[in-house]
């Protein structure tokens, strides 16, 4: 049963004449009746009264003729509304991103991205590295910015995905300052720190965790908290809990301005990248348009 020979059915008993329906239809007199019988074929019933002036329905085909004008409706505002899904899709950009990320380095880069989508969203999605490399293979964002580096694993295919990196940034090991502008916890006392650390299935967890067994400088450590948020770890750092491993561009700001201090020199950092992954398909023009904007920015 095709679509169309419901139309053509609602047109007849709206019009009640054939050469009229046949008319509103766009289709010949002769093509209009084979359809209606094909429908009458379908249904296993005569649908409309012959030779009859005006055309008057069946009793079956006044039932049929309820359902018709439901199903042809009801398929009209799908229709539609998936038209308007895919126009609101096509003003979208979905980003798939951590949440220290998210606040950090694509915070940064939003506002560059400002005359790029100009009145088109947004929709960034917090999640964990491997469920944002996940959802972009499924098709389910338009890119994933991650972190690199070789204690990470990415698994995405490169002749799948291409990527751009976007930012490096570094962990660095901070302590509250006390009233001089020094750390309260310093790893030059010699004293195991009190480490706050993240939850080791974080990305940064096992960036801190590498560097804590591979470099030969690392400190005794104490672990005094575990945390998966980058956010409360820094709030627990300024009420002097301890010593984190926080990104550079997040606690920059609370560094110069006395809040915190370095807990250790250079050998302590952990430098890493971020990098913005995309499918090597075409996208729609916005995250075509995005994508330029990151290569070029």
């Amino acid at each position: 049963m095709h679509l169309k020979w419901l139309e053509d059915f609602i047109a007849l008993a709206e019009s009640g004449n054939f050469s009229r329906a046949a008319e509103l239809r766009n289709v010949t007199h002769p093509a209009f009746g084979r359809r209606i019988q094909q429908l009458e074929q379908w249904a296993g019933t005569p649908l409309v009264e012959r030779g009859r002036s005006p055309a008057r329905l069946t009793a079956a085909g006044a039932l049929l003729l309820e359902s018709a004008r439901q199903m042809v409706s009801g398929l009209e505002s799908s229709r539609l509304e998936l038209l308007g899904e895919a126009g609101r899709q096509a003003r979208t950009v979905t980003i798939g991103t951590g949440r220290t990320l998210a606040r950090t380095v694509l915070a940064d880069w939003l506002v560059r991205l400002q005359p790029v989508v100009r009145d088109a969203q947004v929709r960034v999605l917090t999640l964990s590295l491997a469920d944002s490399v996940q959802m972009l293979e499924r098709n389910e964002t338009d890119f994933s910015l991650v972190y690199h580096h070789p204690a990470l694993t990415v698994r995405l295919d490169g002749r799948q995905f291409a990527f751009v990196t976007l930012a490096s940034d570094k962990l660095v090991p901070v302590s509250r300052a006390d009233a001089a502008g020094k750390a309260v916890f310093a790893m030059a006392s010699g004293e195991p720190i009190p480490l706050l650390a993240y939850g080791r299935s974080l990305a940064m967890g096992r960036l801190l965790e590498d560097h804590l067994a591979h470099n030969r400088h690392a400190p005794a450590v104490q672990r005094r908290v575990e945390c998966d948020s980058a956010d409360a770890l820094q709030e627990y750092v300024l009420k002097g809990l301890g010593v984190a491993w926080l990104p550079w561009s997040m606690v920059q700001a609370d560094c110069k301005a006395g809040r915190m201090a370095l807990a250790g020199d250079r050998r302590m950092e952990v430098r890493f990248e971020v990098r913005l992954y995309r499918p090597k398909r075409r996208l729609h023009a916005l995250g075509e348009a995005v994508w330029a904007s990151a290569v070029h920015r």
